[in-house]
Formats: structure tokens, C-alpha cells, sequence
């Protein structure tokens, strides 16, 4: 009972973070967040329950997170994207990790935080015209 819990806070959680993402037309959105939320709450469970070295399976969750949040970046001469979306996907393992751990309060006053800054975040980019410079378009 206690897994589909966890599971549950998972969809919720990665879903919060994912539908901002998607909201703004970014890369990984609703659905990618929340797998890799699920995912990590999974591991973490799995990891709790029936492994000595939970430790191991912890550090393989968030270098796995690095490499797909590595490929979110586009990297050219005059400008870097996608880091704020690979760093969004690095918050939400640590998330699942989270709710694996059954650290529901930490989770949730932690998904609070990163929506706010993602939101506010993006809000400010708009409104004092952060990255004109180089040509981006807002949305």
C-alpha cells in the first residue's frame, strides 16, 4: 500500500513540474517528468526495501538523470539552451528519490519551490527582456 503511495505522490509531483515545462513548450514535459519521477520513487523503494547498499542505486538514478539531462542541452556558438530543463529533470529524480524515501513533506515544500522558481523565473526572463540579446524569441 505504502509503494502505490508513494507511486501516487510520484504522478502528482513529477506532474507539477512536467505540466510548467509543457506549458512553456519545452522539451521534456508532462509526460517525461513524471516518468523519470516514478522512476526514481521505484528505484528508491526498491533500493529501501531489498538492498544493503541503497546508496549505489541512489547515485545511479541521479548520473542516469545527468546523461538524459546532457541531452537536453543544445550547445552553439553564441548561446546555450535547454539547461534549465535538464536541471528541472535533475529536481524531479531528486523528487522521486524523495518519495521513495517516504520524505513526503520534503517532496512536496520542494516541488512548491521549483514550480515557483520556474514560474517566477520564466516570468522575469519576459519582463526584463533576459536573453533578447542574442536573438531568443520569448514565448
Amino acid at each position: 500500500m505504502i509503494l502505490f503511495l508513494k507511486l501516487l505522490a510520484a504522478v502528482f509531483v513529477g506532474g507539477i513540474i512536467g505540466f510548467e515545462r509543457e506549458k512553456i513548450h519545452r522539451p521534456a514535459g508532462l509526460k517525461t517528468n513524471i516518468l523519470i519521477c516514478l522512476g526514481s520513487t521505484l528505484i528508491t523503494h526498491i533500493a529501501l526495501a531489498y538492498t544493503e547498499n541503497m546508496v549505489v542505486l541512489v547515485a545511479a538514478i541521479i548520473s542516469g538523470i545527468g546523461f538524459l539531462g546532457a541531452g537536453t542541452i543544445i550547445n552553439t556558438p553564441n548561446r546555450v539552451l535547454g539547461l534549465t530543463t535538464a536541471a528541472s529533470l535533475w529536481v524531479v529524480a531528486a523528487l522521486g528519490v524523495a518519495l521513495g524515501l517516504s520524505l513526503f513533506q520534503e517532496a512536496f515544500f520542494t516541488v512548491i519551490l521549483a514550480y515557483l522558481v520556474l514560474v517566477v523565473g520564466h516570468y522575469l526572463e519576459i519582463k526584463l527582456n533576459f536573453g533578447k540579446e542574442d536573438g531568443r524569441k520569448r514565448k
